[in-house]
This record gives structure tokens, sequence and C-alpha cells, in this order.
């Protein structure tokens, strides 16, 4: 249409696509936000190394501080047939391999048998003046069943292995992943050759690195 000057009368555009431009723009915020948050869950999946317990001087502790390293996780006992042959191995594991790039983590417990029925304070003399016990040692926990600690029941969902005794051995990599448990009967002098692989691989790492 021709306005009076004789040019072209321009007509208001339709509002309508920008109507749409809002809740498309709100998708794709939503859709963002959800990746964002699908990709944190991804990141945060849990392992050993994500779980708090207590420390045999009753301290709520971080299992991140032994991210990086190999652990050997035992659930150990004072009055057990398997007592001395290993805290003596694992002491000597500890001394050998330890501390920067493994580390024995031991977690007393009473369930089996009741080979562990002193006190936290008691348990820990007896490994440090018996056996110079020098790794970190935890509070006395259930390892199995319905009360067994949320660290222990990844270590068994990971591997299907479940303590039925004392000194059961659960090998943790650098990422807190599961890599293996053996039961009471396998020596710790059958498992060194697991665990000296294991942190072989982090120093030749590290060296690369450099």
């Amino acid at each position: 249409m021709l306005d009076p000057e004789g040019s072209v009368e321009h007509q208001p555009s339709p509002s309508f696509p920008k109507l749409l431009l809002i809740p498309l723009a709100m998708l794709l915020a939503i859709a963002a936000l959800l990746l964002l948050a699908f990709s944190a869950t991804r990141q945060k999946e849990p392992d050993f190394y994500t779980f708090k317990v207590v420390n045999i001087r009753g301290k709520l502790v971080s299992l991140e501080k032994y991210r990086g390293s190999v652990s050997l996780v035992v659930n150990v006992a004072s009055e057990c047939g398997y007592t001395d042959s290993h805290y003596k191995a694992l002491q000597q594991l500890q001394r050998d391999l330890g501390p920067y790039h493994f580390n024995v983590l031991a977690f007393p417990c009473n369930q089996f048998g009741q080979q562990e029925p002193d006190s936290n304070r008691e348990i820990e003399s007896f490994a440090r003046k018996t056996y110079g016990a020098s790794f970190p040692m935890f509070s006395k926990i259930t390892v199995s069943g319905a009360g067994a600690i949320p660290a222990f029941k990844y270590l068994i969902d990971s591997t299907g292995e479940e303590p039925t005794w004392n000194f059961w051995k659960y090998l943790v990599d650098p990422n807190g992943k599961v890599v293996k448990a053996w039961d009471s009967t396998v020596s710790v002098e059958e498992i060194r050759p697991h665990v000296t692989e294991l942190v072989r691989k982090i120093i030749l790492k590290k060296k690369d690195e450099l």
C-alpha cells in the first residue's frame, strides 16, 4: 500500500516468532543444566576414596588423603590364629612400600569369633608395641552383613567377596577402584607381587611426568 507521499507502507512484523524464542531459550537452558548435572553425577561416581571413616583415635577422616596411592584394606583382629603372621607381614609391606605410594589400612573387627574384644586404644597399643605397626588404623567396625560400614559395602559390592573371617584383604588402586580380594588363608607374601606391580606403575607414571 502506498502512503500519501507515494512510498510503500511498512507493516509491523508479526510478533509470533519472537514469542516462540522465549520458551525455546528456556528449553535450551534447562537442557544445558541437565547436561551439567549429569556430567557432575558421572564425575562423582563413588569409589573407595570418596568415603569417610573414623580413625583409631575417634576422629572422622576422609579416605581422599590416600587417593593417588595403592591401599591394602584389611579387617584385623588381635586374638586370631592369623594375627601374628599377618601383622608381621603387613608391617613389612608398609615398611618396604609405604607411605607415599602405598598404605595398609587396618580396620579392627570383632565380628568373627569375638577375637577383637578390646577398646580402640588397647587395639592400637597392641599393634604398635607388639608389631611396630606404622600403618593407618581405624576404629573397630562391622565389615559384613547389614551393619557393614559404607566403605566396606563398597569393597564387597565391587568384588562380590564378603569377609567371612578376620584378615580379608582388598587391594585398591590409586583411583579408588578395587582390583582384587583375598581371604584369610592367602598370605600377604602371596599378595605382595600384585601390590608391587601397582606401586611400580605409580612410580613410572610420575617419572614420565617429570
